[in-house]
């Protein structure tokens, strides 16, 4: 009986400690609690028979997105936001057969290469040339049947 009695107080605490039924899933948030952003402008165009579309898309909070494509998938357009420290960033871009060709200050320059080429480099992309011509006319050196390990 002293048995009983305790495993009954032992199933009325652990009854206690047990998660709740009316659990509910948390809010969703959207930007670590910020407000959403209003969409202060939205024009579009959808696609006709050619293909042509554009559209025109502008936040209360300053980014833009503008973009038009036409007949064989050809495309252009721009972004522009400003970033936290206020500084612009502005994107136009054209893709077309020529690929994709964005234009933007903000975009990464190479460095001009700061010494000339080394000779050995430049007699090995020589020697590459030649054997890739040699090779398209036909001229395919195959290995010495000969061509063993080397004598001691």
């Amino acid at each position: 009986m002293k048995t009983f009695v305790l495993f009954t107080l032992l199933a009325l605490v652990a009854a206690d400690r047990a998660p709740s039924a009316s659990y509910g899933a948390p809010a969703p948030s959207l930007g670590h609690g910020k407000p959403p952003v209003a969409i202060i402008r939205d024009d579009r165009v959808h696609p006709d028979a050619e293909g042509l579309y554009s559209f025109t898309v502008e936040t209360e909070d300053g980014i833009r997105r503008q973009e038009s494509g036409g007949v064989g998938g050809s495309q252009q357009g721009s972004v522009s936001f400003t970033h936290p420290d206020g500084q612009v960033f502005e994107l136009k871009f054209v893709a077309d057969e020529g690929g994709y060709q964005p234009q933007s200050s903000a975009l990464p320059v190479a460095p001009v290469f700061p010494h000339p080429i080394p000779q050995f480099v430049l007699d090995q992309i020589a020697f590459a040339a030649k054997e890739d011509a040699e090779r398209a006319r036909g001229e395919v050196r195959s290995p010495s049947p000969s061509y063993g390990a080397p004598s001691k």
